[in-house]
């Protein structure tokens, strides 16, 4: 029974990490870029190859490249930015918190510990996702909107893992080199949490960060510009241009989320996080709901937040191709957990392939 639980464990993993490559191609072939895969799945492709041996390849760490995309990183999360914060009788501003990060000779500590080594497949999987300038996989769930990371460079120093038991308790003496008797206490030693330290070097300005992107890429004949558009979103909307909008809708999932953030006692429930773009493409509308409401609740924030007299319209996932036309059905039964990207079409010109799409389920299901 426990080797199945393991099989089902390690099918859910692969199912979810799946799920983020295809969102990585996605993103990448919106500007005309190639997903080359992960680190594992071009080992194990290498592995193949004539000549090659099973033995993995030795992991080299590169310091500096993943501190210079961390900056990046720490820059799109929002490092520096204050946010207003309800207190009891008034408001206050709040920094957002911080993931403290250590990265030793020999491997990393991140939070409290405890210390991961570099030969761990899930430490270089953690690193690797930094050296590919992508925010670590294994935290996306926990923070789907990114998060700063504060790093301490210890790079020259070895992390010591000390066994239980194997640090002497008490106080010892040494006589130092002038013949005088020192008090030498365990004690001092006994901390492996290391003092923070900023990134080494300066933070990236605005311009420097956009310089590092490339000006134009050519998609199907035509010239996109990658630096206009990134800083668009960083400036707003200069001189009226339209431009992308990303809109937070109000859901009980989100106030409960609010009100757990303020009152501790209140426990946490299944929450996802749904990301659903307009039939135009020119904005995205984030929304937590709970994995037991339904398409319907769905459908119901969306009507609030678009207001009367918006167009009819049919909610569709890309991959794989879905519509999802029964307001009955609760999100945890459509697979929309624990994140989601969907579309929103015209209903007169997506009706079709709605019902086509139900027709191919139902042909499937038959055979």
């Amino acid at each position: 029974m426990s080797s199945m639980m393991q099989k089902i464990v390690q099918l859910e993993r692969k199912v979810k990490t799946q799920a983020v490559d295809i969102e990585h191609k996605k993103f990448l072939n919106d500007y005309g870029m190639i997903w080359v895969g992960r680190y594992e799945e071009r080992e194990q492709a290498n592995s193949h190859l004539p000549g090659a041996t099973n033995a993995r390849r030795s992991f080299r760490m590169n310091y500096d490249l993943v501190l210079q995309n961390i900056q990046e990183l720490n820059m799109v999360a929002g490092e520096g930015e204050s946010h207003v914060t309800a207190v009891p009788g008034g408001a206050k501003l709040t920094q957002q918190s911080s993931i403290p990060l250590w990265f030793y000779k020999n491997g990393i500590v991140m939070f409290s510990g405890p210390f991961r080594s570099y030969q761990d497949p899930r430490t270089q999987e953690f690193i690797q996702d930094l050296v590919d300038g992508f925010f670590p996989s294994e935290l996306q769930e926990r923070f789907p909107n990114g998060v700063p990371f504060q790093v301490s460079d210890k790079r020259d120093e070895e992390f010591i893992v000390r066994q239980p038991g194997t640090v002497f308790p008490g106080r010892g003496q040494t006589i130092d080199g002038a013949g005088r008797h020192s008090v030498y206490s365990s004690e001092q030693t006994s901390s492996t949490a290391p003092k923070q330290s900023q990134i080494p070097g300066k933070k990236l300005s605005m311009e420097q960060f956009l310089r590092k992107l490339p000006e134009t890429v050519v998609k199907e004949g035509k010239v996109i510009s990658i630096r206009d558009s990134i800083k668009t979103h960083l400036l707003g909307f200069p001189d009226g241009a339209k431009s992308h909008s990303v809109t937070t809708v109000e859901t009980s999932a989100l106030q409960a989320l609010r009100e757990r953030e303020t009152d501790s006692s209140l426990s946490a429930q299944d929450v996802t996080t749904l990301r659903l773009k307009s039939e135009d493409g020119m904005e995205t509308f984030i929304m937590r709901m709970y994995f037991t409401e339904t398409i319907g609740d769905l459908r119901h924030y969306l009507d609030l937040k678009r207001g009367p007299g918006a167009a009819l319209y049919d909610i569709i996932s890309a991959f794989p191709q879905r519509c999802y036309s029964d307001d009955t059905q609760t999100l945890l039964s459509c697979g929309l957990t624990p994140n989601a990207a969907l579309l929103l079409r015209p209903q007169a010109s997506s009706h079709r392939q709605c019902g086509d799409t139900e027709n191919n389920n139902r042909q499937l299901i038959v055979k």
